[in-house]
């Protein structure tokens, strides 16, 4: 792994995201709580929907767009066919940081 300092985990709110532009598509960064990050594909495949834009709850984000439900542990789709990207992340010090090898293979956006 080759981990990649993004951000001061006081950049994202509780319950809130930002976007990570990479040159294979954005990632969204969720925080669900004191210290605790998720990264995603920021793209709903049912519509496109911004995840960094939908309701995170518990583990769990809300697609803006349609309401479909994902896992921000899994990636997984809850009640539907279907399922988005996960990347490694972790809090060293109050800083994100994602893996930077896993965010390069994934496919564009």
């Amino acid at each position: 792994m080759s981990w990649i300092d993004i951000a001061d985990i006081e950049d994202i709110p509780l319950r809130g995201a930002r976007v990570l532009k990479t040159a294979m598509g954005c990632v969204a960064v969720f925080r669900t709580g004191e210290a605790e990050v998720f990264a995603t594909a920021d793209r709903c495949p049912h519509k496109g929907g911004p995840l960094s834009d939908g309701i995170v709850h518990g583990h769990k984000v809300t697609c803006p767009l349609h309401n479909w439900v994902f896992d921000l542990n899994t990636g997984q789709a809850q009640g539907e066919e279907g399922s988005i990207a996960t990347f490694p992340v972790r809090v060293e010090g109050g800083r994100i940081l994602i893996d930077g090898t896993a965010v390069g293979r994934r496919s564009a956006a």
